[in-house]
């Protein structure tokens, strides 16, 4: 069976013809991997899959990650981080003995996974993001290993939910920014009153289905919930992600905010 893997043109001019065609032939990428991006298994001979080149200064790293997920891209990270997962996954395997050969290294910089839905909540569908990052988020200049990535965001005005009753308030400054009917950014508070900014934003613009757009232009406002890593998931339908929500709630590992649209 042909293998479904995507090498972008980026991703080639970076890694060189000949590598690319032996990727693409299946001489050298794997059967199957961990995504980069939601960290659970992909196989690129039964899914599409993209190939994602994380570049330091010094360092290449290729992973892999599902269609779905990440489109096929290079993305430039610092020396120290990539170096990092280099030397985490080598300590890994020490322990663990040698890894198979299919098994690529990929950096442990937290990712912010967002997915879109609809959540019917006191009777009427509200449009949704949910946000569970790929790592533990740390507070710069933490030392240590906790997770602070909920705290972080009852500092920004988020509120804990401990069930879907009602819609959670609207956080004023912050803003989903939907351009020509596409998911584009979350936005946040500029500092010192300044201009808001990037609080995520897509690598490319992300496809929201018709359903989800005609909410927000109904509501002009977006649901943002967040969980810590691992307690959502990456939920194929808005049932099962409506269930995960709800059992995140229940564990204390939920908040939330209205987010007012901005853009159509």
């Amino acid at each position: 069976m042909p293998r479904m893997l995507d090498v972008s043109d980026d991703v080639r001019a970076e890694i060189g013809d000949e590598e690319a065609d032996r990727l693409l032939a299946g001489e050298s990428a794997p059967g199957s991997y961990d995504c980069t991006s939601c960290r659970t298994p992909g196989d690129c001979e039964q899914e599409r899959t993209s190939t994602v080149l994380f570049i330091g200064d010094e360092t290449a790293v290729l992973a892999f990650a599902h269609a779905g997920c990440l489109p096929s891209q290079v993305v430039k990270v610092t020396e120290e981080q990539l170096q990092g997962a280099v030397r985490s996954i080598s300590a890994d395997q020490a322990r663990s003995g040698p890894a198979p050969a299919a098994e690529k290294a990929a950096p442990e910089q937290a990712v912010l996974g967002v997915t879109s839905g609809l959540i019917l909540i006191a009777g009427e569908l509200h449009p949704a993001l949910v946000v569970e990052p790929t790592a533990p988020i740390a507070r710069p200049g933490a030392v240590g290993a906790g997770d602070d990535f909920l705290p972080l965001l009852i500092e920004q005005g988020f509120m804990p939910v401990t069930e879907l009753a009602s819609a959670p308030a609207v956080l004023h400054g912050w803003s989903v920014l939907l351009a020509m009917g596409q998911l584009h950014a979350v936005l946040q508070p500029g500092t010192n009153g300044g201009r808001p900014v990037a609080w995520w934003q897509a690598h490319q613009p992300l496809q929201v289905t018709e359903g989800w757009r005609t909410a927000a232009n109904k509501h002009q406002q977006v649901l943002m919930f967040a969980a810590p890593v691992g307690s959502i998931g990456r939920q194929p339908r808005e049932d099962l992600l409506r269930d995960a929500l709800d059992k995140a709630a229940a564990n204390g590992q939920l908040v939330a905010a209205a987010l007012p649209l901005a853009g159509t």
